[in-house]
């Protein structure tokens, strides 16, 4: 009955006895169901994002201040190993999922209120051990709700809406990102606070598109095989088979490369490359990362919405990666921190189109869409989380070679880019 009720107000017309996922690729979408589904992205970037980047080291900071740095590092490596297994894991269990709710609105649910648990064991750690488990908890039960979103926009959206909503799934981290930082901050005073309003927001964003979601039912007779093979499968797509896929995957593991590098090493480069003390360096930092999340936000919303317009996806995600690529060059060679600050702008738009048109092509291209979304889009994303681990070891070594240069570093990350926009062009199956 929620979902009969949900589907008329999400779509303006009865179902006329369709089914939800013969219509989901057919049936346009309308505003409530673009709006809350933003939110809810919205909201969980808020609660997961801000730990990342100012809270897990707040906390580091309190409970272990001489050994801080190792901590921290020990702390943020293994959870992102949570984050690399959990998403394709939990993506593949939301695939077969046959519960009387549908198969993805249980594990927003579930997400959202695990990630809420995570958080606030990390608000009320003791040692770096409870954060440890804290944080790992708050990896895994996250991803396990991103999982499901991402699944949502194969299952509900139509081809010719993704570049639109994909736009605002792009605006959304900036927007989490920027408000769950200003919460941290503003609720500074108060631990329990800082992490526990952002978890609740994130909760309730999830219960409204639970809510209002038209989800589809899986029969049980038709659950897809779960056994060794199949876990393996959550990791792997074989590229022969699903050449515009890996493809694809390759782009994104390339162009978020060097996203990695200029995030990671975006304080060491303006105290040894443009001088800035040490003291300034949060400040402008903070600067930065306004002026670019602006330009996602703006420029996500029209290039996924240009995408759809010209029906167009692989020139906007290639071109994107050029102009961002241009980007890391203007900052390797910046003589000065309003340079840099005009080069985190262009970065920011370049990531926005990048972005909104890129989750709309591995979208059109995403093989066995109707049966294995979620997991096929949990492995889409270890693109984005794996390099988050690699190029932190391999620059060290960039930079030992170099002298310690970081202009050499940004150059090899822009050709990364460069190279991510290259390998967008054999893609076949789309425009």
């Amino acid at each position: 009955m929620m979902d009969d009720v949900a589907e008329t107000a999400i779509r303006g017309f009865p179902q006329g006895g369709a089914t939800a996922a013969a219509a989901s690729h057919v049936r346009p979408i309308g505003w409530l169901f673009t709006t809350v589904y933003g939110m809810a992205y919205t909201g969980l970037w808020m609660a997961l994002l801000p730990p990342i980047l100012v809270g897990l080291a707040m906390r580091v900071r309190v409970l272990a201040p001489a050994h801080a740095t190792g901590s921290l590092s020990l702390v943020a490596g293994v959870g992102a190993l949570m984050a690399l297994f959990g998403n394709p894991f939990f993506g593949r269990l939301s695939d077969r999922t046959t519960s009387r709710l549908g198969m993805r609105r249980p594990w927003l649910i579930a997400g959202a209120l695990g990630g809420a648990v995570g958080l606030a064991v990390i608000a009320t750690a003791a040692s770096i051990s409870q954060l440890l488990v804290g944080w790992c908890i708050t990896q895994l039960a996250y991803n396990a709700e991103l999982a499901a979103l991402a699944a949502i926009l194969a299952d509900q959206v139509p081809a010719s809406q993704r570049g639109t909503v994909s736009g605002i799934v792009g605006i959304s981290l900036p927007a989490g990102m920027i408000g769950g930082t200003f919460l941290v901050q503003a609720l500074a005073d108060s631990t329990r606070a800082a992490f526990l309003l952002p978890a609740a927001i994130a909760l309730a964003c999830a219960l409204v598109l639970a809510w209002v979601l038209p989800d589809q039912h899986l029969a049980t007779a038709q659950r897809p095989r779960y056994g060794w093979r199949e876990f393996i499968g959550s990791y792997w797509i074989n590229p022969r088979r699903f050449p515009d896929f890996a493809w694809t995957w390759g782009s994104r593991f390339l162009l978020f490369a060097g996203v990695a590098v200029l995030m990671t090493y975006q304080g060491f480069y303006l105290i040894h490359h443009l001088g800035c003390a040490p003291a300034e360096v949060p400040r402008r930092i903070f600067l930065s990362t306004l002026v670019q999340s602006c330009a996602v936000a703006i420029f996500s919303a029209l290039g996924g919405s240009l995408s759809d317009v010209f029906g167009r996806r692989k020139v906007f995600v290639s071109g994107a990666a050029l102009v961002y690529a241009v980007a890391l060059l203007m900052i390797a060679f910046a003589a000065s921190y309003p340079w840099f600050l005009a080069g985190m702008a262009i970065t920011g738009a370049a990531q926005g189109v990048y972005l909104a048109a890129g989750l709309a092509l591995v979208t059109d291209v995403l093989p066995q869409r109707e049966t294995h979304a979620a997991g096929n889009l949990g492995i889409f994303n270890i693109a984005n989380v794996m390099p988050q681990s690699l190029m932190p070891a391999m620059a060290p070594v960039i930079l030992w070679m170099s002298g310690g240069s970081y202009a050499v570093l940004f150059v090899v990350a822009a050709v990364l880019v460069m190279l991510s926009a290259w390998a967008i062009s054999p893609v076949r199956g789309v425009r």
